[in-house]
């Protein structure tokens, strides 16, 4: 199995990075979740190609696709996408997306008849909007700490200032919260300096820990600003644009808990998925026994579920 890298030059310049399996198979289109990059799939594309003729993107912001901060919105890069797709095929393919991933699959689902298997991977519909977003927990950790770090000019490295800025350090205990901080700190900057271009790595902290810093090395924090202030969804009327999909939906659910102080443990509740299974018609719902990203953490299942949509 290869996976060949091109490159796709839009209507207006920018380029859409992707990665893609040389194969007959039906086409599955994947787009990657917020700080992620089309590497995020790499633990599941052999499994998937067999079946599947893949197309993995890089998302405007990520990885080798443009960093034009004029498209870090569902709307420009779902038209973008649209437009992508109409110059790979003329048939109708498959579409997953992941956490943000999963809003611009709504959307190309909605607003062309380009899709025939959406597959949603833990979105956060409805929590991640307007003042509900508040109590996201993507909003009080990675689009928080973008926000500060633009607005500060201390570091440089937005990757080891998002290690030392994270929510997570919350669930630290109080007493030796900050002695673990400083001495992991020292461990991710002397990483960072020697391996730049690579992803995060400490001694001692867990890979399903640091698989949220895969691809963040090549991630423009100004991406996550626009859902710090919401511009990212363009006042999208979600409902609306949920009840125009017409085609077959698998939504993967991950674990969600609501904290003590309110905020979402996940990506959205169970009433807010109830919402998005009244609105989309031909829709049906796997629950997973795991955190936000299904793929990594229950990879022979994810997989299953998702050849599942065409067999």
């Amino acid at each position: 199995m290869k996976l060949e890298n091109c490159q796709y030059k839009t209507h207006d310049n920018n380029i859409i990075n992707y990665y893609e399996t040389d194969s007959n198979n039906p086409i599955l289109l994947i787009i990657h979740a917020q700080s992620a990059n089309s590497s995020s799939y790499s633990g599941v594309i052999k499994e998937l190609s067999k079946k599947f003729h893949l197309i993995i993107i890089d998302c405007y912001g990520h990885g080798k696709s443009s960093h034009n901060k004029e498209k870090y919105n569902i709307i420009s890069q779902g038209e973008d996408l649209i437009e992508f797709i109409q110059y790979k095929t003329d048939e109708r393919i498959s579409i997953l997306g992941h956490s943000s991933g999963g809003l611009i699959a709504c959307y190309i689902a909605s607003k062309s008849d380009l899709c025939n298997n959406l597959i949603l991977e833990d979105p956060p519909l409805f929590s991640s909007v307007g003042e509900k977003r508040f109590n996201y927990y993507n909003y009080n950790d990675l689009s928080t700490v973008c926000h500060n770090f633009i607005n500060q000019d201390e570091e440089e490295d937005f990757v080891y200032y998002y290690f030392m800025n994270q929510y997570m350090w919350n669930f630290f205990p109080e007493n030796s919260r900050e002695k673990i901080r400083n001495k992991s700190g020292k461990s991710a900057l002397k990483y960072r300096k020697k391996h730049p271009d690579k992803p995060l790595k400490i001694r001692f902290w867990p890979k399903k820990f640091l698989e949220a810093f895969n691809g963040m090395e090549q991630y423009d924090p100004y991406f996550g600003e626009n859902f710090y202030n919401d511009t990212f969804n363009c006042n999208i009327n979600y409902s609306k644009l949920l009840s125009e999909i017409k085609c077959k939906t698998l939504f993967m659910k991950a674990n969600t808990k609501i904290a003590d102080d309110g905020i979402i443990m996940g990506a959205l509740t169970d009433e807010n998925l109830q919402q998005v299974t009244a609105l989309i018609k031909n829709i049906r719902v796997e629950y997973f026994n795991c955190g936000h990203g299904i793929h990594n953490e229950k990879k022979k299942e994810f997989v299953k579920s998702v050849i599942g949509t065409i067999e």
